[in-house]
């Protein structure tokens, strides 16, 4: 059985989705952050070395890191859906967005968070480089929703999973206003009115008020 072990209110919610999206079935186990430090609980960095979200476990396999998840469950339970065939012509453009995510768009945001908490001054030309960097990363993200209602093409992708998060739970941790960017606010419209996160986001994390606008 595969297993989704899901810390709530983090970046783990986009697993469920796409089990949710793939029709699968699937065990979901929550897990509550510790209400003082907002970090998870010692049974959930227990699963795995780097305790961290997300995790699943498939048998007696465990596996983190969420782009290996949404390649390994795609590959071995959904049939290859929500990818794109590397034969097809927008094949470029999934990889792309599939990792533009968490390799520039989501550290763009979590960097000048943590130089925040390290009491790095708000107005020094470093944060504030940091902040310029984040605006473009986002930037980026509405010039290409304004050609493709989706980040690969005319298709829903687990790219969109994965871009989901980014753009709305995390800013519950690095604050983001998205009134400049209304492609962007439409598109989060579009992919939050889908069945799949709305059973996804109901089943893990149903007390969250959804960060979409």
């Amino acid at each position: 059985m595969l297993t989704v072990h899901h810390l709530r209110v983090s970046q783990s919610e986009r697993i469920v989705w796409l089990c949710e999206e793939l029709g699968l079935a699937y065990e979901l186990k929550c897990y509550d952050r510790d209400p003082q430090t907002r970090a998870a609980p010692p049974e959930y960095k227990a699963l795995h070395p780097l305790g961290a979200a997300p995790v699943i476990t498939d048998g007696d396999m465990v596996l983190a890191e969420t782009n290996a998840i949404i390649d390994y469950i795609i590959a071995r339970h959904g049939g290859g859906r929500l990818s794109v065939a590397p034969d097809a012509a927008n094949y470029p453009d999934y990889l792309y967005w599939l990792h533009y995510v968490n390799g520039t768009l989501q550290p763009s945001g979590s960097l000048p968070m943590m130089l925040n908490r390290a009491g790095v001054p708000e107005d020094g030309p470093f944060m504030q480089a940091m902040v310029q960097r984040r605006k473009r990363a986002v930037q980026a993200v509405e010039n290409r929703l304004s050609r493709s209602p989706y980040l690969a093409g005319a298709e829903f992708t687990a790219a969109d999973i994965v871009m989901g998060f980014s753009l709305t739970t995390v800013r519950y941790f690095s604050p983001l206003d998205l009134s400049a960017f209304p492609t962007i606010l439409a598109y989060l419209v579009r992919i939050s009115a889908r069945p799949a996160y709305r059973a996804a986001m109901q089943k893990g994390d149903p007390d969250m008020a959804l960060l979409l606008s």
